[in-house]
């Protein structure tokens, strides 16, 4: 049992050092004065979109709908994925990864009625 984990921890101590790592290269070379100092300037501070001046406000407020419709393509996505390896071993799950698979599509059956009869998927301005 040891042996199982103590593969997992090399993998955690690898990933461990390398960011660990980074972060203290850079402070230590901080002290050699290897890594340039950044100096105020106007023309570096200054907003840059496409070499051209922004006209009107900077942040322009998006509709949340385009968010909630990314997401739930991102979620009918995953399930796409959670349902095709059930679908090729579907001869030798019997009924209870019948019974599994039915309702992992009647959770998200209902969560579309759901979302339907809120009136969340249409399209408002």
């Amino acid at each position: 049992m040891l042996y199982e984990y103590g593969h997992i921890g090399i993998l955690v101590l690898i990933a461990l050092i390398f960011p660990i790592g980074a972060l203290a290269t850079s402070w230590a070379l901080q002290f050699v004065n290897i890594r340039p100092t950044s100096k105020p300037d106007v023309v570096r501070d200054d907003i840059y979109e496409c070499g051209l001046r922004t006209e009107g406000p900077s942040r322009v407020q998006f509709n949340f709908r385009f968010y909630y419709i990314a997401l739930l393509f991102v979620l009918l996505d995953v399930e796409i994925v959670f349902l095709f390896p059930w679908a090729l071993v579907f001869d030798d799950v019997g009924w209870v990864g019948y019974g599994k698979g039915m309702l992992f599509i009647g959770t998200f059956v209902i969560g579309g009625v759901y979302a339907w009869r809120k009136r969340a998927l249409e399209w408002r301005l």
